[in-house]
């Protein structure tokens, strides 16, 4: 797809390089007319910061959606991030059901854990929510963490082959055929992202940087959502979104005061350059 237009839906915090304020950029830059579906306005992201302002915006999403039927706007691809909500994910899936053109690609993150553990706010009931988003997904894109909260599954640092694999096929039962597993690592050093698509797996391996960075996440499944919709394979995909996440993170450990999230900005070339390859 040469020109896409898709939708994303996260929240924006105004300082801090996560959901909104990297998604936007790095669609742009793939060169596909990105709309925004804000849910929430935060004065930075809630990573390391204290204080900070939160506006919700869960009552402006059904208005917004009802405004852009009747205008008749359209989207090749939806998008889906950070939703601070079971109520979100309810109007999320309504806006899927509204805009569910024969085409329109629905690719969910699931970001609501890491480490083991849900983020702060979160509970079992909004993970039995997002259950249902993800199986109304084309391609879903959650971290070990989130998958195991996703199927019930034991979280474990320690795994196997086999663990990652029963841990796709749970996946696909919730209704989405396709993930892109991020996170997975069999031997020190290294990690990668397992693509199970079709019934089929494919593992792309990289190098492991000890130093993380807060919007990782957001920053990979917008490259992934940008490489697919640029007509690339789910693996090439996967593959262009892993190592511009590798990228991201060795500029941002150049500079220790940059402790709040990854310099995405000046290896954005790298990313538009692997596309064309």
């Amino acid at each position: 797809m040469s020109y896409g237009r898709v939708l994303t839906i996260q929240d924006i915090s105004c300082f801090g390089q996560c959901s909104l304020t990297v998604a936007l950029p790095i669609l742009s830059a793939c060169g596909h007319e990105t709309c925004v579906l804000p849910s929430a306005v935060l004065s930075t992201h809630t990573g390391g910061f204290t204080g900070f302002t939160f506006r919700d915006l869960t009552e402006d999403m059904p208005s917004i959606k009802d405004h852009w039927i009747k205008e008749k706007i359209s989207f090749d691809a939806i998008y889906t991030g950070y939703l601070g909500s079971t109520r979100q994910i309810d109007y999320v899936k309504d806006i899927f059901a509204a805009f569910d053109k024969e085409g329109c690609l629905k690719v969910v993150d699931p970001a609501m854990a890491d480490n083991g553990k849900l983020y702060y706010g979160f509970d079992d009931k909004f993970v039995a929510e997002m259950k249902t988003l993800c199986g109304k997904a084309d391609y879903l894109v959650p971290n070990i963490t989130e998958s195991c909260f996703l199927t019930d599954t034991e979280f474990k640092t320690e795994y196997d082959e086999a663990y990652i694999k029963e841990l796709l096929v749970k996946l696909a039962a919730l209704g989405c055929k396709n993930v892109i597993l991020t996170g997975v690592s069999y031997a020190p050093g290294t990690t990668g992202a397992v693509v199970y698509e079709n019934g089929e797996y494919y593992y792309y391996k990289h190098d492991k940087i000890a130093n993380g960075c807060h919007g990782t996440g957001d920053i990979y499944a917008s490259a992934f959502v940008g490489s697919l919709l640029h007509g690339k394979t789910a693996y090439d995909s996967a593959k262009i979104a892993a190592d511009y996440v590798l990228a991201c993170i060795n500029e941002t450990i150049k500079d220790e005061t940059h402790w709040y999230g990854a310099k995405f900005e000046p290896v954005l070339g790298k990313l538009i350059e692997s596309l064309k390859q």
